[in-house]
């Protein structure tokens, strides 16, 4: 009877967000980054234009845009920010490698990371979507696609440098 009151017994998680009602607002900037190992064939027709469901290096920039608006509706206690700014670069890295770097700004209370990070982790994902069908092997795998290296390169808090 003790051991079944035990698993009964709910515990409490206290979880709430930062309160950043004193902090002043001032502009934030961050950079993320983040690369997509892709396969040289994939890459080739991704040059050539010969994507089935379009141009995955746009349709990437733009879902990075939007995701980076999304942040906290996506992550439970992220505070909503007024972004100001909100860039998405793609750029090929040899033969077989995208790169993703967002950069985000705004004048808040809070920083930005999360809304850069979320980009790019965005955008890439929306590159493996866009060329899934050609980096899976005979069985269905994916033994050469790769999301890797996703990070903060920078962030500013102060004046615009």
């Amino acid at each position: 009877m003790e051991t079944h009151s035990k698993l009964n017994k709910v515990r409490r998680i206290d979880l709430k967000m930062v309160d950043i009602s004193d902090k002043p607002e001032v502009f934030r900037e961050a950079i993320a980054e983040g690369i997509i190992k892709l396969k040289p064939e994939t890459m080739r027709l991704i040059n050539e234009g010969k994507i089935a469901k379009g141009n995955p290096l746009q349709t990437a920039t733009i879902a990075g845009v939007l995701a980076a608006k999304q942040t906290s509706t996506l992550i439970p206690l992220c505070h909503p920010l007024p972004l100001t700014n909100v860039e998405v670069d793609i750029r090929i890295l040899g033969r077989s490698a995208l790169q993703v770097t967002a950069t985000v700004k705004t004048t808040a209370q809070t920083g930005v990371e999360m809304e850069a990070l979320t980009a790019v982790t965005i955008g890439l994902l929306t590159l493996w979507d866009m060329v899934k069908q050609y980096e899976k092997d005979a069985k269905g795998q994916y033994p050469f696609t790769r999301i890797e290296n996703i990070r903060v390169m920078k962030k500013v808090k102060g004046s615009p440098k």
